[in-house]
């Protein structure tokens, strides 16, 4: 059992995560969800393609580069994951009458600037 939670490990085990984990009362579309993923494959690529270079030994300014269009692909996904999350979770909650939804949005934003 975990301290703050109150819950067993094994329950977080069947839940898929832990005490802080919401899911999204919207489920995305397969499209969405393969989109998403294939986002996330391309920058997985674009880490290990860094690595490589270190391995490589190359020229620190090809990988700064590089660092630079992880970060810019990294950043376009979390406004994508935020566009999402106002057109339906924080709509959903809003229409369900949870205003305190909005501060966590504004939250949000502030995390992903």
């Amino acid at each position: 059992m975990t301290k703050e939670s109150g819950k067993n490990k094994s329950d977080e085990k069947k839940t898929g995560g832990c005490c802080h984990c919401h899911h999204k009362s919207v489920p995305r579309s397969e499209e969405n969800l393969k989109l998403l993923k294939n986002r996330i494959s391309r920058m997985n690529g674009q880490l290990n393609g860094i690595a490589r270079m270190l391995d490589d030994n190359r020229y620190c300014g090809d990988i700064l580069i590089q660092v630079a269009a992880v970060e810019s692909a990294l950043q376009a996904f979390g406004y994508i994951i935020l566009q999402e999350h106002m057109e339906t979770c924080v709509v959903e909650d809003v229409k369900n009458g949870n205003l305190k939804v909005m501060d966590e949005t504004i939250g949000l934003i502030k995390k992903l600037k």
